[in-house]
């Protein structure tokens, strides 16, 4: 072993932070499991052939999701611009050193205008446009000789028009592939975006399922994701910036494995009795009311939304929510104009306990 020190967060003068968001890569995410960080340091001492490697792995992840085949990529992001890049160019070297230059070759990305993202440039960057539309008339009518894919975000799935059954089966009718973003979403299984009939799902493999950040996991057709594959990393394509290393790969796959033996119910339990410390701990302030609610499709855990009379109390919840992220240690909450909310989704175990007094002091302090 070296004497050299390793360096941490403190050591290069940082603060690191208790996580009452959820999983938003601006704050890293999530904390990868115990058996995630174990497959990851085991792939690290040795090597592998990446081909063969993701062969392997597309096979097992089929087998644990219960779908044809699995494909590891460097954040659903990445998944994005490698599906886009296949279904664009396909598997033809030519036209995939070409990308982003799309001559004589399907340029147009049909979506929802309601579906449009801050996530769009990693489809754009194939070098495609996006056409949109608002109905189910407009998709249909927007498909031709051009279009490369049927685009929908899964989180807005219910702002649209057009639901992901419809997209699939317009897709199937017109032989134009389909794709859904769910990046923070939960890959239950069976899958219900495979189950749609749509081509291939997308998941961010550093939220919910708690892998490494800069993973992703895609579920879907074989010859697709395989065709996406060869557009990205290691291979000299358009993605092949977009590197999954085999400690990566490994790791969402240990991730993987552990989502379809994890306790779910006993989970979505323990993020409850969670909140109820925290609510215990404020309950006899003036003013202090609470909800609880979940989510729409992302980041689905319950949320305690804590809310008071600001002119009594004398806090807007902007102020307590900076009170809290100055504080030691620092504790980073969503806050509205008349309080805060918390979620227990990426809450690591005790953290409620350090979360219920310093929220308590922050709205009762002189």
């Amino acid at each position: 072993m070296s004497d050299i020190e390793f360096p941490t967060f403190e050591k290069i003068g940082l603060r690191p932070l208790i996580n009452g968001c959820g999983t938003y890569t601006i704050i890293s995410g999530s904390v990868m499991l115990p058996e995630v960080r174990a497959a990851m340091v085991e792939a690290s001492k040795r090597y592998v052939h990446l081909d063969e490697l993701h062969d392997a792995v597309g096979h097992r992840i089929a087998e644990l999701m219960q779908c044809e085949w699995g494909m590891v990529t460097n954040g659903c992001a990445a998944a994005l611009c490698q599906i886009t890049a296949a279904c664009v160019a396909g598997t033809d070297p030519e036209k995939m050193a070409r990308l982003p230059d799309t001559a004589g070759m399907p340029d147009e990305v049909v979506v929802q205008k309601s579906h449009r993202h801050v996530y769009d440039h990693a489809v754009r960057m194939a070098g495609v446009k996006l056409v949109e539309v608002e109905t189910l008339a407009e998709m249909e009518a927007a498909i031709n000789h051009r279009t490369a894919l049927l685009l929908i975000f899964g989180d807005a799935a219910d702002r649209g028009q057009v639901g992901v059954a419809q997209m699939a089966e317009l897709g199937k009718l017109h032989d134009v592939p389909t794709f859904v973003d769910a990046a923070a979403e939960r890959p239950d299984v069976p899958n219900r975006y495979l189950a749609e009939g749509v081509d291939a799902v997308g998941y961010s493999g550093g939220k919910c399922l708690r892998g490494p950040q800069s993973s992703g996991l895609v579920l879907g057709s074989k010859s697709l994701l395989q065709a996406a594959f060869l557009n990205g990393a290691p291979h000299h394509a358009l993605a092949r910036p977009m590197k999954a290393s085999k400690e990566e790969v490994m790791a969402l796959l240990a991730a993987v494995e552990m989502w379809v033996r994890r306790d779910h119910e006993a989970e979505w339990k323990e993020w409850e009795r969670r909140l109820q410390v925290v609510e215990d701990a404020l309950a006899d302030i003036d003013t202090i009311c609470f909800a609880r609610h979940e989510p729409g499709r992302s980041n689905v855990s319950p949320i305690l939304c804590v809310d008071w009379d600001a002119d009594k109390i004398g806090r807007s919840g902007a102020d307590v929510a900076n009170a809290l992220s100055a504080g030691n240690p620092r504790i980073e909450l969503f806050h509205h104009a008349t309080g805060v909310t918390v979620n227990p989704y990426m809450m690591e175990d005790g953290d409620e306990a350090i979360i219920a007094p310093q929220l308590r002091q922050a709205l009762t302090s002189n």
